[in-house]
């Protein structure tokens, strides 16, 4: 430990397979004295196996548990104070450790700045510590690339898209878009086939799950009618855009 503050590192772990971390992503790994992440209680949390193996035998970890992840509604006020408080706490812990001249490696799956938990750290810790962040391979990038087929061509527009919003604005989207990304499905499915229909859009979806992971497909999605998609799941609709 010294006098000086330590530095919080945001660490893109990527999209599952550890032969897609970066080099700096696993020198930090390695390397790290104490280390966080997230996960749902009762879990041992993705981002933690993603590196298990790779962490020091002395390493201190810090768990930190959301206290509620689909049991409240998104647009119910008790979801937003409750993950507040939590990302506060979380962050409170953080900026001691980094007080007291710790380095922390946060680790975070994914890119930490696309739809990550950390961008939430992030806010908190900007301004009072320094704070580093290693970007990475996207889930949605690996997706597109287990389906074999460029994402975009030429002059298309991608669009990533929630399957958590209403039917009506993921049809209008999906209209507007070359090429789609519809992410975070789950229980979400049938809301997200109808909106693919409505927007001529549905047979040319493909469904890929748990992308650069362990029991990865790939599959049209028009033959997964019935049937319950993971979580993580990951819809995508190719552009067909100029190209010489």
């Amino acid at each position: 430990m010294s006098g000086a503050t330590g530095t919080i590192h945001g660490v893109g772990l990527g999209p599952g397979d550890p032969d897609l971390m970066s080099l700096r992503a696993h020198r930090l790994v390695t390397n790290a004295r104490h280390v966080a992440y997230f996960r749902k209680e009762g879990r041992a949390g993705r981002a933690r196996g993603m590196v298990e193996g790779m962490l020091a035998p002395d390493a201190v970890e810090f768990a930190m548990e959301y206290p509620v992840t689909t049991e409240i509604p998104v647009s119910h006020p008790e979801y937003n104070a409750t993950l507040s408080a939590f990302y506060t706490d979380c962050t409170d812990h953080l900026r001691k450790l980094a007080d007291s001249g710790e380095d922390v490696v946060v680790l975070c799956e994914g890119d930490p700045f696309f739809y990550g938990s950390f961008m939430h750290l992030y806010t908190r810790l900007k301004d009072a510590v320094p704070v580093l962040v290693v970007p990475a391979t996207t889930g949605m990038s690996a997706a597109w690339t287990a389906t074999g087929r460029p994402i975009t061509w030429g002059d298309d527009v991608l669009s990533v898209l929630m399957a958590t919003l209403p039917e009506a604005d993921l049809v209008r989207h999906m209209q507007a878009a070359d090429a789609l990304v519809v992410m975070k499905i789950g229980r979400n499915i049938d809301k997200l086939r109808r909106a693919l229909r409505a927007a001529g859009k549905y047979d040319a979806a493909w469904l890929v799950e748990y992308a650069a992971m362990e029991g990865q497909t790939v599959q049209k999605l028009s033959d997964t009618e019935g049937r319950v998609t993971p979580y993580f799941s990951i819809i995508v609709v190719h552009g067909n855009g100029r190209r010489p």
